[in-house]
């Protein structure tokens, strides 16, 4: 009995990767298209095979095991690019400098858009003094699927304007995101350095996503270690490209690892897989300001009305936080 059930069982786990395999040989697989479906069929077909023809069966198994090896090992060296005909939008990657509490931060996005896809390109060097560092923001961004948000993190200044930072994926000319493809190296990763009335507005005024803010309860010093960290990463996607993937380096995970490196974090929660909870998430943490019911505080975060009034206005930053809850008080660590 234990025996069958271990077979079955080997079974599931081989067809799993013979599926997977499959897909990452028809979308990522060497050459002409054609002969990537082509190599996608056979592999799957002869996995298939294997397990039905060969015996005996632990051989098939084998034979299906060292196929998925070879197809996992190729796929594992597919290298990321920095030199693709790029999206506008994307075309350009942010670096930093450090001069004691001042950050310069290359390439900040600020377009002017007219519409989603007719926008004026302004790309601009911007200093932040980090001694002048006083919270984190989170926005969560929904345009389809309740459970699934966009995540884009915005740090404030006593001086100057936020900057928000949108991880992303790095798409080429012509080339739409597909949450399939988000698992296989389809897109190169990507970190959005940005000012609001860019990253947030191109959402809430031209695509019509809902928005919401949500003030973060951490301490400057906290904010200003997770924002160097983000820097630092930065600085390396321009030196050396990732790839985006859906599941372990997507808007969301990555946060968490950014949250590693300084500091302890808690444990995995379904809730960073299905980030459009992120927020009650982060409520039961008593990241958010739990002095309101959490129904009434996500309601009260909801920042499109006020983003479209707001419009082109320079002060967009200030305006979209109008009604918003005060900072709630930092927890002692």
């Amino acid at each position: 009995m234990i025996a069958r059930a271990a077979r079955v069982l080997g079974v599931i786990v081989v067809l799993l990767a013979a599926a997977w395999g499959s897909l990452a040989l028809y979308f990522d697989g060497p050459g002409p298209r054609a002969l990537a479906i082509a190599l996608a069929v056979l592999y799957g077909g002869g996995t298939l095979a294997s397990l039905i023809w060969i015996r005996p069966f632990r051989r098939g198994m084998l034979i299906a095991a060292a196929a998925f090896a070879v197809v996992f090992l190729w796929w594992n060296a597919i290298p990321p690019s920095a030199q693709r005909d790029w999206a506008r939008d994307v075309a350009r990657v942010p670096t930093t400098e450090r001069r004691g509490d001042l950050l310069i931060v290359h390439n900040v996005r600020n377009f002017d858009y007219r519409s989603e896809t007719d926008f004026t390109i302004r790309y601009e060097d911007r200093t932040y003094d980090l001694s002048r560092l006083v919270g984190l923001d989170l926005f969560l961004v929904y345009w389809g699927s309740p459970a699934i948000a966009h995540t884009i993190m915005s740090w404030q200044f006593s001086e100057g304007p936020p900057l928000a930072i949108s991880i992303e994926t790095r798409k080429q000319k012509g080339q739409d995101y597909s949450a399939i493809r988000g698992f296989f190296k389809q897109y190169e990763l990507i970190y959005v350095a940005a000012d609001e009335r860019d990253v947030v507005r191109l959402r809430t005024n031209y695509r019509g996503e809902q928005v919401y803010l949500y003030h973060l309860a951490v301490s400057p010093a906290a904010a200003r270690a997770l924002l160097l960290d983000y820097a630092a990463t930065m600085d390396q996607l321009a030196r050396q490209p990732a790839f985006y993937n859906a599941l372990t380096h997507n808007c969301t995970t990555t946060i968490r690892w950014h949250a590693k490196n300084i500091g302890p974090v808690q444990s995995l929660d379904w809730r960073l897989l299905l980030n459009g909870y992120a927020d009650e998430l982060e409520y039961e943490k008593g990241l958010l300001d739990t002095r309101l019911p959490f129904r009434e505080l996500r309601a009260r975060s909801l920042v499109n009305e006020r983003a479209n009034a707001a419009d082109q206005d320079p002060a967009f930053s200030r305006r979209i936080r109008e009604g918003l809850p005060e900072p709630p008080p930092v927890r002692a660590r």
